[in-house]
């Protein structure tokens, strides 16, 4: 598979950019990996990167974007931060990565069992982590339909937070970008969310909130 150019980039839609990151991940559960030669396209990516997508995931070492998706070197932004939470920085680099550097497609992706979405579940304060992790309390707090065991014991509503911690950071991007906001009504960017499953690896896109 050769290493994205400017043209493949310009010539890429929204939606397109989806699929290939779809087709990624399946290749990735059925463990066949697309061909590449890194050292080509280390020469390749020397003089400039054209990548297609830009991945907000958590840090957890198990869900690397590239793996995930099968992605070689010049191929996706990965921004990575504990809870895939949104702030300043992570704003301004997806601006910069689909404004400045032409990326079709912004995925917050969250996963199963994350330690951060359970540690807000279990109210941990400790350090610098208590500031991280409130700002996945909205989420908690917009959970209503577990009425008891309402902590990182209960796997429902662990899940249950994670999938509105990834829809409202997408809500976020939206809300708090005006440049990301316009790309998108104007068709040229999509912001999704999705969840990693990292029992099998697969990966499930909430299409259906835009």
């Amino acid at each position: 598979m050769r290493t994205h150019t400017k043209e493949t980039q310009d010539n890429l839609s929204p939606e397109l950019a989806l699929e290939m990151l779809k087709e990624g991940n399946k290749r990735f559960v059925n463990n066949i990996n697309a061909h590449r030669n890194l050292l080509e396209q280390v020469n390749e990516t020397s003089s400039g990167q054209f990548p297609f997508a830009a991945i907000l995931s958590c840090i957890d070492s198990r869900t690397s974007a590239e793996l995930i998706f099968d992605q070689g070197l010049g191929d996706i932004f990965s921004i990575r931060i504990a809870g895939n939470i949104i702030n300043e920085d992570i704003l301004g680099s997806m601006e910069f990565a689909c404004k400045m550097a032409g990326s079709k497609l912004i995925v917050v992706l969250g996963h199963t069992k994350c330690g951060a979405i359970e540690g807000a579940c279990n109210n941990i304060i400790l350090g610098n982590i208590t500031a991280l992790l409130n700002k996945i309390k909205p989420a908690i707090d917009n959970e209503t339909l577990t009425k008891s065991e309402r902590n990182g014991s209960n796997d429902s509503f662990l899940k249950n937070v994670t999938k509105i911690n990834v829809t409202l950071a997408v809500q976020k991007i939206k809300e708090q970008s005006i440049i990301l906001n316009e790309m998108e009504q104007t068709k040229q960017l999509k912001i999704i969310g999705g969840l990693h499953n990292i029992d099998t690896g697969q990966v499930t896109f909430y299409e259906q909130l835009q």
